[in-house]
């Protein structure tokens, strides 16, 4: 396979599951990402890869933090929702009550509020470093979501 052919890339690494959360901010702003995870625990970081032809990522960066809800497993029409950038997408899905970082997702099994520490360019991405300011997991939410092979699937966890 050639990793310069970015169809060949993109289905190689197909093979790897990834999760699948929805990253928030602000007022009505969100955007998919499937390149979400931890950095540091001294100081706890956590860190995602927006494309740089994001129209939603300027915004993001604009307020500077974050609300990354990690998707559970069974949540594919929140994420089309959020795919589309359907117009209620946050009067269905959203959470009442205070959202500092970004609007908080219901049913979702991990949710992660960050202001942002740095961004560094990578490639056609850029690699946005997150300080964690709060942490809310929700165990009654099941297993996450997760991305493989062009689908959406359970993580599969031994009990």
């Amino acid at each position: 396979m050639n990793p310069s052919d970015g169809a060949e890339f993109r289905r190689a690494l197909g093979h790897y599951p990834t999760g699948v959360c929805v990253v928030t901010a602000g007022a009505g702003i969100a955007m998919v990402v499937g390149t979400f995870t931890s950095v540091s625990l001294d100081p706890p970081l956590v860190g995602f890869l927006p494309d740089r032809a994001s129209t939603s990522w300027p915004r993001i960066r604009e307020t500077g933090r974050f609300c990354t809800n990690v998707l559970a497993a069974g949540q594919e029409e929140l994420c089309r929702d959020f795919v589309r950038k359907a117009p209620d997408r946050f009067a269905v899905h959203g959470l009442p009550g205070p959202a500092p970082y970004g609007p908080r997702l219901s049913g979702t099994v991990l949710r992660v509020g960050c202001d942002i520490e740095a961004v560094q360019p990578a490639g056609d991405h850029e690699l946005v470093l997150g300080r964690v300011r709060v942490l809310e997991v929700d165990p009654a939410a099941g297993e996450p979501m997760v991305f493989l092979r062009g689908r959406y699937a359970a993580a599969a966890v031994p009990a």
